[in-house]
């Protein structure tokens, strides 16, 4: 499934194919974890927000990774909308790879902005995800930030060597839906953008070094092959 994801991000994410609809329909699957069954992702444009929604088939958020009592070796559970936005549009350098909002749960460590703590909750991130076989033939993690290099970082970046950006915006896990409300004066127009949704999990490399932060598992992919049909509307 890794190399099947990668392969399709590689494919899709910088070339322009039709849209198939403006939301993106899933069909369940008893073999998911019901939490992280995706039923409908939507990207819609609303007012002064970008508002990113999935629905799943189970109670949003229930599932969480069990801590393991240190950073090295930890797991990341998330909600993910792969898209088709520039790097740049938040802030990194462009071109960057695929830029992606998740929603996150990882007990063994904070990476909130400004020292903050968020270990104890759902919350958003901006990730910058390449494709690295160290992770995996065909797999796919969060782009590291090399020694002494000072790339281009968002403002709300925590501190660590990985291309993610910590920002606060209001996100709700409420029921089977998980919400997040992106300003629309963040990432510029978006009318058109293309997305996706992903369900995964990541792990902490357990000898932090790069690559430090790989998709391990995915769990569900709302168009099932990751080919960003979902088109961002008003």
């Amino acid at each position: 499934m890794l190399r099947k994801l990668s392969a399709a991000v590689a494919a899709t994410a910088l070339l322009s194919a039709p849209a198939l609809a403006q939301d993106v329909v899933s069909p369940t699957k008893d073999a998911i974890m019901a939490s992280f069954d995706i039923v409908r992702t939507e990207v819609k444009s609303v007012g002064p927000d970008v508002v990113f929604r999935v629905q799943v088939r189970g109670k949003a958020g229930e599932m969480k990774p069990k801590a393991v009592g240190q950073f090295a070796g930890s797991a990341v559970w998330s909600y993910v909308w792969p898209t088709s936005l520039d790097s740049g549009s938040v802030g990194f350098e462009g071109d960057q790879g695929i830029l992606a909002l998740a929603v996150t749960f990882h007990p063994d460590f904070d990476d909130a902005a400004y020292g903050g703590v968020n270990r104890h909750v759902w919350h958003p991130h901006w990730v910058v995800l390449v494709p690295d076989d160290a992770c995996g033939k065909g797999a796919l993690k969060v782009r590291d930030i090399p020694e002494g290099t000072k790339p281009k970082v968002p403002a709300t970046w925590p501190g660590v060597p990985l291309l993610i950006d910590s920002p606060t915006y209001p996100t709700t896990l409420a029921t089977d839906t998980v919400e997040v409300s992106v300003p629309a004066s963040v990432i510029g127009a978006v009318e058109g953008v293309k997305f996706d949704g992903v369900t995964s999990a990541l792990k902490v490399n357990a000898n932090l070094h790069a690559p430090l932060l790989c998709i391990s598992d995915i769990f569900d992919v709302a168009s099932g092959d990751l080919s960003l049909p979902g088109k961002i509307t008003r």
